[in-house]
């Protein structure tokens, strides 16, 4: 947090302290430290700007997945319609295309060119040696997620090996999104929609780190759908929190449970999950022509039988990550408390493709692999399709094999390369449940399928486990399964038979556009998520007068006869502390030195709770407020001037702002992770 700065090299003679093994960042600074005013106090009050709400005519949510995107969007005149974007041209058998692939495919002169199937298609068709030109990505959410020090330059990789910008690439895809809305809206309403008259949201993993929910805001700035002078058009909403608000809403024809206690959907928990499955699906393909969802302005009966206090677990299972957060009812209103701070890791339904993947080196040699994924790109990329629409057809109780079709690129690559066949490799291979059909498939039996989700399904189940071993979490009531990856029958079995006995496991007809659905509820009523929990700890650097035996000897600094102990961390707020949303956090600080003509407070995070120095293990600099203490004349300025220092924590955005109060001069400035 703020640093505790004081003087620096002009400071003046002073003892000289051991000199330690790490410079201290408050002494280079000159005479700009900051000293706490006692006692700090600490205000809740909420900020009453917050509820000043802007008007817009529509909101539009953008979900945007490691796998697959989309958008849905709700007019705030009637906001019980969601409708899901409009059906994508493309598309891929045996896939519902509710959504489009986030694949994105720029020319070899680096300009956006097409989005989703467009670019999948366009990339697909194009010359084997043009094809080498272009940059065509795909799946690179996970960068944000997997890069620990995430910045504005982080490169992405295209299938052709050629670096590009991540910010550029989110940036493009973000402006895809925003022109479609806007001219689905405009085409709708038979009226030009500016892009003022929408309030945008955007979903991202609870468990993401701050920078990654910030890179996110900044390549929605660089498209054009906010800016930093009017931040609150968007809102950057937490994937399994717009999860919630959906589940929320949900009627008993609306889901299934998996318990079976009671007949869901008019088949009682004798008939396999499976079977349900399918009956909800023809259910949803039936509707389908229409996009529009009726939100009833109720609460669900799901809901109705939740008691203050109540907790449930949401499980966001997508495409790259897994989110698992617990919620608590907060009546009268319903409100939504975080009790325990987003937790969950990189285990996706991507886990599956990538043991996919290491089956095929392990049968045809992770050399080849390597050489045909640089050398005939797209054929990889059809490989993975023909996969994708098998891997939906796994479930626990099939019998009969799986085929997965070989490009004819891949059996005449492999022939070159090898100088055998692919019927010889698999032979040859002792991979006894991968077969080769006459007809160019590769035959995988259910066993071999199911093998392939065990690691990441057994993942999932683990870190549940730990989740429900903390006291938090004791006599939780519901588990609610969405995302994408909870299609997946055989996760649904494994959490069934894990939890089953522990709460009611409740997964969403639809249960792809659970979260699209719910951050469009969110954007219509932002106030409905009242407590997060802080992922971080925040402070500023103060200096605090040297206590001998309490401070260590290389943070003194002594300064016109005074002793302080520098890099001292002043606390903000703790990581893991319950936040209200708008919570102002307020601290009186006082200039070190009355002569001072500036102050700078610099704004620290870190990860561990227990933070006594800016110069700790982890601790990150994260703001910096700079405040001119000059233009005093003619106002009485008291001998300790105080200097009000503010943290609003609100949305996943944080604010500060520094107060003169003798001059009411203030600065402010946003936390900022990936600048510093």
């Amino acid at each position: 947090m703020a640093d505790k700065e004081a003087g620096g090299s002009d400071a003046g003679p002073r003892e000289t302290a051991p000199t330690s093994a790490y410079s201290s960042p408050a002494r280079s600074l000159g005479d700009t430290g900051i000293t706490p005013l006692s006692p700090s106090h600490l205000v809740n009050d909420a900020d009453p700007d917050v509820s000043e709400q802007q008007s817009f005519l529509v909101v539009v949510a953008i979900d945007f997945g490691t796998t697959s995107s989309g958008y849905a969007y709700s007019f705030t005149k009637e906001p019980e319609c969601i409708h899901v974007m409009r059906r994508w041209e493309g598309g891929d058998p045996g896939v519902s295309n509710q959504k489009t692939p986030t694949t994105i495919l720029l020319t070899p002169e680096r300009k956006f060119h097409s989005f989703g199937y467009a670019a999948r298609d366009f990339y697909h068709d194009l010359d084997p040696n043009e094809a080498k030109q272009w940059l065509y990505l795909e799946k690179f959410k996970m960068k944000l997620h997997t890069t620990g020090d995430l910045t504005m330059d982080t490169d992405l990789t295209a299938a052709n090996g050629k670096k590009v910008k991540a910010l550029e690439i989110f940036a493009y895809a973000l402006q895809y999104f925003k022109e479609q809305a806007l001219k689905e809206l405009s085409d709708q309403a038979g009226l030009e929609f500016e892009n003022s008259d929408v309030r945008w949201v955007i979903t991202v993993p609870a468990i993401w780190k701050q920078p990654a929910k910030q890179f996110m805001r900044q390549a929605a700035y660089q498209a054009g759908l906010a800016s930093p002078e009017n931040s609150d058009q968007l809102i950057i909403a937490l994937e399994p929190e717009a999860a919630s608000i959906y589940c929320r809403k949900l009627r008993l024809h609306q889901m299934i449970e998996l318990s079976g206690k009671t007949a869901v959907n008019g088949y009682s928990g004798r008939d396999t999950v499976g079977a349900g499955f399918a009956q909800a699906k023809e259910h949803i393909r039936r509707n389908r022509q229409s996009r529009t969802f009726l939100v009833e302005n109720v609460i669900g009966e799901i809901w109705s039988e939740l008691e203050e206090g109540d907790k449930y677990v949401v499980v966001d299972s997508g495409g790259g990550t897994v989110d698992l957060t617990v919620h608590q009812i907060r009546l009268p209103e319903g409100h939504l408390k975080e009790l325990y701070k987003a937790t969950g890791g990189p285990y996706g339904s991507l886990g599956v493709d990538y043991e996919f993947e290491k089956l095929l080196c392990k049968i045809f040699g992770e050399d080849f692999i390597e050489q045909f994924k640089i050398k005939r790109p797209a054929a990889w990329v059809d490989l993975m399709i023909a996969f994708e629409s098998r891997k939906r057809a796994a479930a626990p109780d099939r019998t009969n094999p799986l085929n997965i079709t070989l490009p004819f690129s891949f059996i005449d690559y492999y022939k070159k390369f090898r100088g055998h066949s692919v019927e010889h490799a698999l032979r040859k291979s002792n991979v006894d449940f991968v077969k080769w059909s006459s007809q160019g498939m590769l035959r995988m039996s259910p066993d071999a399928m199911n093998a392939l989700f065990k690691p990441t399904i057994d993942s999932i189940i683990e870190h549940l486990r730990d989740l429900f071993q903390k006291p938090e979490v004791s006599a939780v009531k519901f588990l609610f399964l969405v995302g994408g990856f909870a299609e997946a029958a055989l996760l649904q079995q494994a959490v069934q038979a894990a939890f089953g006995d522990k709460c009611r496991i409740i997964v969403p007809q639809d249960v792809g556009l659970t979260i699209l659905k719910g951050a469009v509820l969110f954007g219509l009523d932002p106030a409905v998520i009242k407590v997060r929990r802080s992922p971080l700890t925040y402070g500023v650097g103060v200096l605090n007068r040297y206590v001998e035996g309490k401070h260590p000897p290389e943070k003194l600094l002594v300064k016109d006869g005074t002793r302080w102990c520098t890099d001292v961390f002043d606390k903000f707020i703790s990581a893991d502390q319950s936040v209200a949303l708008g919570e102002l956090v307020k601290r009186s600080y006082t200039p070190a030195k009355p002569s001072q003509l500036v102050i700078v407070i610099n704004i620290y995070s870190s990860e561990q709770d227990n933070v006594s120095f800016i110069t700790d293990p982890g601790v990150k600099k994260c703001g910096t407020l700079r405040l001119d203490l000059t233009g005093t004349s003619g106002v009485a300025v008291p001998a300790r001037r105080e200097i009000q220092t503010l943290m609003q924590f609100g949305d996943t955005e944080i604010k500060a702002t520094a107060v003169d109060i003798a001059t009411s001069k203030s600065v402010k400035v946003g936390i900022d992770f990936l600048n510093y």
